[in-house]
């Protein structure tokens, strides 16, 4: 088999997509207040000139390692790295706590999990009273849409038009909650086709004829994909057909120079997958109840024209495969395989449709004076420490990938070395609007990074927390520090701490905390650590 990437976009005769219609009056308008002005590069053209447009196009689990511009050494993301050859990669974006439903609070607040009440997945919904950035865009006088994936256990505030996945969605032919007619109406529709395209065509739909044209707007696009359980769709199902992806050098990690937590999760490839809802490979094991009905909850959904398509690619991988037997390593290497090219699979649409959207911009005239940011809600594993899923401190699910746009601000090919973290989204957004920035939020504004400046007063060091235990995939809550050096981390319920040089060891595979050499430093990092949890009110 060819070592070599497939561009995950060939040019063929697609068959044109039904754009879905929102319909007139889809969103209701607001009074336009007035915005304050900030300085423009000279030469812009006119439709410049006032607050800019803001677009946010947020995937869910989308690895930085998956990512072109990022150096990803097993896929090519052409249209999410034009974000960055003609703006502005953050090469050190961090999350706050490596989880769905919290990232998306800290985004729209601003406010660290424990200040904005969201503090992991669970039953409680996200408190959509408090002040959020989309409130003020929406106060200022900005038409506001929130449209894919929102997963806060409740229905959206602060949008003029809003249509979103009830909790995770589904891949295929999924539901959308929207408002109804009447003022407390919700109701719920499902839509056949694949979830990426839909979100897109719903996505461009409003910005063509679903918006007043006349005022600035604020769309956030978000799309289910790449979450698990990482099902491609129909224009990518035989993408990475005949390629090997190349394993991560951890594939086989044995935890054993860490803390107790890193060896007791249930997070692991060789052991945590279900094999038909996750690897695809079915018929599903009639012992396996779980397996089996998660499944079927997917695999109903679909069409009987879906099924054959997708039949046509996976009956002949599942049986060759079982006719493998294969056993110990084999087997691990060959769910790596299964795994990544599905979630490959799934990046490859969402890389699509920013092309699809990027392309639109450009031809409306809109390109010139719109913010557009590509970013996920967390980092992901992709075989490193032979795992998937996120939740940790350590690097591959803290980091998260911030890529923008705006060419009447951000000059082409910026590259932003300085630690940011998903805090400071909101009052970047703010800053661009025009609009002061709350003195309870606790981010800053990227724009000076992102304009080139280095700010002098910029952070050193950055601070995490994770809560969500006993809970699925069993990742030990804890909380810790990262300097551009080293990080501290505390598994505070059983006293545990790890401490890592990332220049000595970029992997994370020892623990330096009980080495004398690294005596001062750890005392260093306690005082940091000590610092941030008092400056950010969760000590």
């Amino acid at each position: 088999m060819s070592a070599r990437l497939p561009n995950p976009h060939p040019s063929r005769d697609m068959k044109r997509r039904e754009v879905i219609r929102l319909g007139a009056g889809a969103a209701a308008l607001g009074a336009v207040s007035p915005l304050l002005g900030l300085p423009l590069l000279e030469g812009c053209s006119r439709e410049s000139h006032g607050p800019p447009n803001i677009l946010f196009i947020f995937s869910d689990d989308h690895a930085c390692q998956a990512i072109g511009a990022y150096g990803s050494r097993i896929n090519q993301t052409p249209n999410i790295d034009r974000i960055a050859s003609q703006g502005v990669i953050f090469e050190n974006s961090f999350c706050t706590n490596s989880i769905c439903a919290p990232s998306r609070a800290v985004v729209l607040t601003g406010k660290f999990s424990h200040v904005n009440g969201k503090i992991d997945n669970r039953a409680d919904p996200f408190d959509t009273s408090q002040p959020t950035f989309n409130k003020a865009l929406q106060a200022a006088g900005y038409q506001t849409a929130m449209i894919g994936k929102w997963h806060l256990r409740n229905d959206p505030e602060g949008f003029d038009f809003w249509k979103v996945l009830p909790g995770q969605g589904h891949y295929y032919n999924p539901d959308f909650r929207t408002p109804g007619t009447d003022p407390d109406e919700v109701v719920t529709e499902r839509i056949e086709g694949y979830v990426t395209d839909i979100i897109t065509d719903l996505s461009l739909d409003w910005l063509r004829s679903g918006r007043d044209q006349d005022k600035p707007f604020l769309l956030m696009c978000q799309h289910k994909a790449p979450h698990r359980n990482w099902m491609p769709g129909p224009d990518h199902l035989r993408t990475y057909e005949d390629v090997q992806i190349p394993e991560p050098e951890t594939l086989f990690d044995d935890y054993s120079r860490r803390a107790s937590p890193a060896a007791n999760q249930e997070m692991s490839i060789a052991r945590h997958f279900f094999p038909a809802y996750d690897l695809k490979i079915t018929p599903p094991d009639p012992n396996d109840e779980g397996d089996t009905n998660n499944w079927n909850r997917v695999w109903e959904r679909m069409t009987e024209e879906q099924q054959a398509e997708w039949n046509a690619v996976y009956d002949p991988q599942n049986e060759a495969f079982r006719a493998s037997g294969l056993r110990g390593d084999d087997l691990v290497r060959y769910y790596y395989q299964r795994y990544m090219k599905d979630y490959l699979r799934c990046i490859a649409s969402v890389d699509d449709s920013v092309g699809r959207i990027l392309d639109y911009l450009d031809e409306a005239d809109l390109g010139e004076n719109t913010l557009i940011i590509y970013s996920s809600d967390q980092g992901f594993y992709l075989g490193e420490h032979g795992w998937y899923d996120k939740r940790w401190m350590y690097e591959e699910s803290l980091r998260m990938p911030f890529l923008a746009r705006w060419p009447a601000r951000i000059p082409p090919g910026t590259r932003v070395p300085q630690m940011i973290q998903n805090i400071d989204y909101a009052p970047t957004f703010l800053e661009a609007a025009g609009l002061p920035v709350p003195p309870d939020v606790q981010g800053v504004s990227l724009l000076p990074l992102a304009g080139g400046e280095d700010p002098a007063d910029w952070r050193q060091s950055i601070y995490y927390h994770y809560y969500e235990f006993p809970a699925v995939h069993m990742v030990a809550k804890h909380y810790g520090v990262r300097t551009e050096r080293y990080k501290l981390i505390h598994y505070y319920e059983t006293d545990e701490w790890e401490c890592f040089d990332l220049e000595a060891d970029p992997q994370e595979l020892v623990s330096v905390y009980e080495a004398p050499e690294y005596a001062s430093v750890v005392a260093g990092l306690k005082e940091e650590l000590a610092t941030l949890r008092q400056k950010y009110g969760d000590a």
